[in-house]
């Protein structure tokens, strides 16, 4: 099955990271492919990125750290506290470990910002009592 272009370019840029912020980037890379599969993959300003309707995810590789960037993070970080920052609109959460990828907190922020890119509320409503 051919790779298309963008997925082609996302993984040059995976390849060229330190093992350690290969695996960082490999789980999140799966975490969120998991949760959005029809979601496309690419390489904007050297950084991969996500998008569905508009752009959802980047990573952030810095020396020492991988951070998972939400570009709607501010309107998601009231209701997940995992995710940091000031910026007017891009937000993020700083994912040390490959195992901190799969924890409760992120894959939840990863799903809210899937729904609010498909115009569906970025958090659940909550089920009524019977």
């Amino acid at each position: 099955m051919p790779t298309d272009p963008g997925t082609q370019r996302l993984e040059a840029v995976l390849a060229a990271l330190d093992p350690e912020r290969k695996a960082v980037a490999d789980a999140l890379r799966a975490a969120i492919r998991s949760a959005g599969p029809d979601l496309t993959e690419d390489v904007k300003w050297n950084a991969p990125v996500w998008s569905g309707k508009k752009l959802v995810f980047c990573l952030m590789v810095y020396d020492r750290s991988v951070h998972l960037g939400f570009w709607h993070g501010a309107e998601l970080a009231p209701h997940h506290p995992a995710i940091v920052g000031t910026g007017k609109s891009l937000r993020h959460i700083r994912i040390p470990t490959p195992n901190d990828a799969a924890k409760a907190p992120v894959r939840a922020a990863i799903r809210a910002a899937i729904r609010l890119d498909a115009g569906t509320p970025a958090t659940p409503r909550p089920r009524p009592k019977r």
